[in-house]
């Protein structure tokens, strides 16, 4: 199972994962970016709508906040390679996820980052969940979706 990592100081707060997957970069892109499959393979989103393409915004529903939507928007992507999604408005409060993809010998190093940062962080980081343990099972999904398990 993939391990997570939080970092923190007064006003960025940053939650990481990293895995190989024995699969090309092309099949986990897939999987990334399939808007409606995304819930079939990842246990950690409830849906996903809209399409997954530099400069759309998404409506994200997740276990972890059921009562909740999100709407990042695609703001990069480089296709088998990175992709980020960011929400929120500097300097106030912002997220922002990435997504690498490395392909290297037969494998993919697969890595997801989420970066919180901005002016009320501090007030607001102890109402926000453990992503932890979501970030790990995200990983872990897509690993076994993407290696066919």
């Amino acid at each position: 199972m993939p391990t997570a990592k939080t970092t923190e100081t007064t006003f960025r707060r940053e939650h990481s994962v990293a895995c190989d997957i024995r699969a090309p970069a092309a099949r986990v892109w897939a999987l990334l970016t399939d808007a409606d499959g995304f819930p079939k393979w990842n246990t950690t989103v409830t849906s996903l709508r809209g399409p997954i393409a530099l400069g759309q915004k998404l409506e994200l529903r997740v276990p972890l906040a059921p009562d909740r939507s999100f709407s990042p928007r695609v703001t990069a992507m480089r296709e088998n390679e990175e992709m980020v999604w960011s929400d929120g408005f500097a300097p106030m409060f912002r997220g922002v996820r990435t997504y690498t993809l490395r392909e290297k010998d037969g494998k993919t190093e697969f890595a997801m980052r989420e970066v919180f940062s901005g002016l009320m962080l501090p007030m607001i980081k102890k109402s926000l969940p453990d992503f932890g343990p979501a970030f790990e099972t995200f990983a872990a999904d897509l690993k076994r979706a993407a290696e066919g398990g």
